[in-house]
Parts: structure tokens; sequence; C-alpha cells
């Protein structure tokens, strides 16, 4: 039994610090991010499978939100979550926003006037952390039927716009998770979320930007 207990103390003392030191990664985001209708989605939601890809030098971290809207007057807020605040105490380093899919909803959109506001009031919320993280943004998955109110039309005539205005504004790279996942409604088993497999294209896309990053801190190239 004593040398059981040792043997998970010291299992526990080597993951912590591992991590200690790592490249933190917070992705941030909707029930897409958090991996709904992925049976496991521990193991299989797009920041899991980023987190393998990446390795032991990065702490990537899953903060969806199912439902969850960019719009501070939608029906529910990111800001208002309870994964909004632990992503911020993270202190990532990096920060992947995927948010807007909810948003499309005509009850949501209909205060599409404050959109562009709200991403730059997250954006600044993680910009203004300590760890001064590089952020991303994403451009959203094909949603392969209009359903629950999300609209497929909206998102790309005119959620797309505005992130990459924002992002042009502001020197953020976007992420396009929408390109590498057309013409694969295969993998969208509900046509809103991906599987796991729709999930890894996602988790390769955004390893290819993460890799890239290069900061005074440190991060690598």
């Amino acid at each position: 039994m004593k040398k059981f207990a040792l043997s998970v103390f010291f299992t526990l003392l080597f993951c912590a610090l591992s991590f200690a030191g790592a490249i933190k990664v917070a992705c941030v985001g909707d029930s897409i991010t958090y991996g709904s209708g992925i049976s496991d989605r521990a193991k299989d939601s797009y920041p899991a499978q980023l987190g393998k890809m990446l390795g032991d030098g990065y702490d990537v971290r899953n903060f969806g939100v199912g439902g969850a809207t960019l719009l501070s007057k939608g029906n529910k807020p990111y800001i208002e979550t309870d994964q909004y605040v632990p992503a911020m105490r993270f202190l990532p380093d990096i920060v992947i926003i995927k948010l807007g899919t909810n948003d499309s909803k005509p009850f949501n959109w209909k205060y599409k006037a404050d959109f562009e506001g709200d991403l730059n009031s997250l954006i600044d919320s993680f910009a203004n952390l300590s760890s001064k993280p590089v952020i991303f943004l994403c451009r959203q998955v094909p949603a392969y039927q209009d359903r629950w109110g999300i609209t497929d039309s909206i998102i790309v005539g005119e959620v797309f716009p505005i992130v990459e205005k924002v992002a042009k504004e502001r020197g953020i790279s976007v992420i396009d998770m929408r390109v590498p996942l057309e013409n694969k409604e295969n993998l969208f088993p509900d046509k809103i979320h991906p599987n796991a497999e729709g999930a890894k294209i996602m988790a390769q896309t955004a390893a290819d930007f993460v890799r890239k990053v290069s900061l005074k801190k440190g991060l690598p190239k």
C-alpha cells in the first residue's frame, strides 16, 4: 500500500512538473469547442486532440460552453458562463476564440450591431492579462443545415466579415476552420457539430497556427 501511495505521489508530481513551464493554450468557444456529440469528448474534442498533437510542451485546456454566444445580449453570453473567469485565471500564452455560431440565431442576431464591440471587448479581456497572450480568432465550421436557429448564411455573410475586420484592425490572425471541413457533411452527424474525425481536422488546422507562434517570452516557432 505504501509503495502504491508513493507511486501515485511521484506520478502526480511528474505531471505537475511537466505542466510547469508549458505553453498554455486556452480554447474558448461554444459546443463545437466543448465537443458536444462526441462520445469521448475528453479524448476526442478538438482541444483534446490539439493537446495531443502539440505534445508535452503544451498545456491545452477546453473552455468551451454549449450554446454560448459572443454577443453580451445573446441568450447565453460567454462572458456570463462558468468558463470565462477560469479561462482568464489560466493566464494562457495563446487563446483561440471560436464564437459566433450561436450568434447567428435570429433571436440573437437582432443584436448584430453589438457584435463588433463585444468581440473587441472579449479580445481586450484576454489581451490585458499579465500573460499577454497571442490571440487567434476563427472562421466557424460549416453549418450543413439551418438548425436550432443556427443560420449558415448569416455566419458566412455577416459574422465572418466582422471577425475579419476586427482581426485586420488588431493584427490578429484568423484560423479558418471552415474551408478544411467544406464538403465533409459526413463528419457532421447532426449537421452542426463535427464528430471526432471532424474535430481532428480542426485540431490539425489550429496546430499549424500555434506551432508558428513566436514570442519574446520564448514560445517556439
